[in-house]
């Protein structure tokens, strides 16, 4: 008999941790521990730096294809390891002075989370740069450790194309776009 009660315990703590996991949930992005790394080939050079993380908290449902929220940058953060060069890329391509943020605004995800290790899923949703929404799809690879999350992407910026300027100049030209590689990391809590 104690052997049934102790296997309809087990059942019951199974059942409710996987009818938990399977509910709504917040992902929270703490910005100290993430970055968006961005790289610009050139004629005879390449630029790489990074951008900061402002702030940026997501919210899903592992069981369904529901997500929304938003990962914010700050604009004026880029770092290229050479403060001439940044300083133009904030004031004439960039246009921090009127375009302060970049964000991406999650609208559907397609894959599933797993409640522990990786796993990998496509978010779709809103990119918006210089003040101007641009549909993008991240391929997203995600390693989640109890409540740690960590998620990794790359995509291609294509900033000329979408209407920002070529900052290249005479001999030194660069490409028309740009690479991103997104890493988040922060934790997991029940939604409300």
């Amino acid at each position: 008999m104690k052997t049934l009660a102790n296997a309809l315990i087990l059942v019951f703590s199974l059942t409710f941790a996987t009818a938990a996991f399977a509910q709504h949930q917040t992902f929270t992005v703490d910005p100290a521990a993430s970055k968006v790394a961005f790289s610009l080939a050139g004629t005879g050079h390449s630029v790489s730096g990074i951008f900061q993380v402002q702030s940026g908290s997501i919210d899903f449902d592992p069981a369904a294809a529901k997500i929304s929220g938003s990962v914010v940058v700050a604009a004026g953060s880029g770092d290229s390891g050479d403060k001439s060069r940044d300083k133009n890329m904030n004031n004439q391509v960039l246009d921090v002075s009127h375009f302060a943020e970049i964000s991406f605004v999650p609208k559907s995800v397609t894959g599933t989370i797993a409640p522990s290790g990786d796993s990998t899923i496509q978010v779709t949703g809103v990119f918006t740069l210089h003040g101007t929404p641009h549909d993008l799809t991240l391929p997203m690879q995600i390693h989640r450790d109890g409540a740690n999350l960590s998620a990794k992407g790359h995509f291609t910026v294509p900033y000329v194309q979408w209407g920002l300027k070529d900052p290249s100049i005479m001999i030194l030209k660069v490409a028309k776009e740009v690479g991103i590689d997104l890493t988040l990391a922060g934790h997991v809590s029940a939604g409300k």
